[in-house]
């Protein structure tokens, strides 16, 4: 149950990040409402207070350097889903790589 737990913060924190990056980007870039901006800023802050979430037992550093995985996973999915950039056999392998190296910084057995 733990893992099931920790696995939704990953893609609620992910979708949190680059969805506000997304929306600064929009802001900034493409010259959209201040308010967008302050949205994306607000999703931005929120996906910082989800890693505190995870179940107890997983410390910071290895949250944070398994959520980089998790992170390039669904920025490949974001950029085919939300800007219709198919990845490449290249950039699937290392997405798949990324979440095996997840699943052992994790979710790996370790001694007590």
């Amino acid at each position: 149950m733990h893992i099931l737990q920790s696995l939704g913060l990953f893609l609620i924190a992910g979708l949190m990040e680059i969805g506000g990056g997304y929306l600064v980007w929009l802001w900034l870039r493409n010259d959209r409402s201040v308010w967008l901006g302050a949205l994306g800023g607000l999703l931005l802050f929120l996906y910082g207070v989800l890693p505190t979430m995870q179940p107890a037992g997983f410390d910071f550093g290895r949250v944070y350097a398994a959520y980089g995985g998790v992170f390039v996973v669904l920025s490949v999915l974001w950029g085919w889903g939300v800007d219709d950039v198919k990845p490449d056999a290249a950039t699937v392998v290392g997405a798949a790589i990324c979440l095996v190296g997840v699943g052992v910084i994790m979710y790996w057995p370790r001694g007590q």
